[in-house]
This record gives structure tokens, C-alpha cells and sequence, in this order.
């Protein structure tokens, strides 16, 4: 009985545990590796895109602000970017899932092309006119490329935890 409870609570929170996670985290994925210098892509983005779009209430617009924060304190950038950033992707991805008809993952997956151009440029604008930091574009550009490129996996596999998910 216990751990049926535990499994329960864990799949119901797992989307603000890897949220968490990755926040404190912050690292991309593959982004370290020698051999794969060029390879990263930005997970949160599509955990935020796709719990946004599918399940609105499992990932709360404060817990998603908190996220940001803690990003930007564990990575080094001025506070506010990430969340900013994040927050913008919630908002596209809300004006998206309301003007939806009908449900297909090829359609949301190109959906998810303005609402991570939106996200980054939030980003960009921000750092560009109020921080000293340096942007590299080409790896934004590449970042931005394989976060689309793999939303497809993680969409599956985010779908079959949702339909393991209990229902209230």
C-alpha cells in the first residue's frame, strides 16, 4: 500500500520534480561532452511546453517563475531572464492550447516553433539591452534547433506518463 501511495505522488509531481531538478541543475543535456561540444538542447523548455499544453495543472505559473529564478541564480545570469523567458513560453503555449481544435502531436509539435522563438527572443532582448553578457548566436541557434528536433521523444514519453498519472 505504501508504495502504490509513493508511485501515486510521484507521478503526479514528477513534472515540478524534473522541473526542480533541472533548475538546480541547469545543465543541457550533452552540452559537457568533449565529443559533442555542438549538441544541447534546453529540456525545461519542453517540459513547460508540453505540461502547459497537456495538463495545464500540473506545472503552476508561479512554480514555473520559481524554476526560472533558481536558474538564473545557479547558471549566472541576472535574475529574471529565465523566468521572464518561461513565463512567455507559458503564455504562448496557454494562447495555444486555447485556439487548438484538434489534438495531433505533428501540429503541436510545429506550434512549438513560435513559442520557443518567442521564449528566446524574450532572452535575447534582455541580455542584449540590459546585461553585459556576450550571446554566441550560432549556439542559441543550434540550442534552439535540437530542442525542436527531440520535443518528439520527450512528448511520447511525457504522454505515457501522463496516461500513468491518476486522475482527481
Amino acid at each position: 500500500m505504501f508504495f502504490y501511495k509513493f508511485k501515486e505522488i510521484l507521478l503526479r509531481f514528477f513534472p515540478l520534480i524534473l522541473l526542480y531538478f533541472l533548475s538546480f541543475n541547469s545543465f543541457e543535456i550533452l552540452k559537457n561532452h568533449p565529443n559533442l561540444i555542438i549538441f544541447s538542447f534546453n529540456l525545461p523548455v519542453i517540459i513547460i511546453y508540453f505540461y502547459v499544453l497537456k495538463l495545464p495543472h500540473a506545472l503552476g505559473h508561479g512554480h514555473i517563475f520559481t524554476a526560472g529564478i533558481i536558474n538564473d541564480i545557479v547558471v549566472g545570469i541576472p535574475l529574471g531572464i529565465s523566468s521572464l523567458s518561461y513565463l512567455i513560453l507559458a503564455l504562448v503555449t496557454s494562447y495555444i492550447r486555447n485556439v487548438t481544435i484538434r489534438e495531433k502531436m505533428s501540429a503541436e509539435w510545429f506550434t512549438f516553433v513560435p513559442a520557443l522563438f518567442f521564449s528566446n527572443f524574450i532572452s535575447y532582448i534582455i541580455i542584449n539591452n540590459f546585461s553585459n553578457l556576450s550571446i554566441y548566436y550560432i549556439e542559441l541557434l543550434q540550442n534552439s534547433f535540437f530542442t525542436f528536433l527531440f520535443f518528439p521523444i520527450f512528448y511520447y514519453f511525457f504522454n505515457i506518463l501522463s496516461k500513468l498519472t491518476p486522475k482527481d
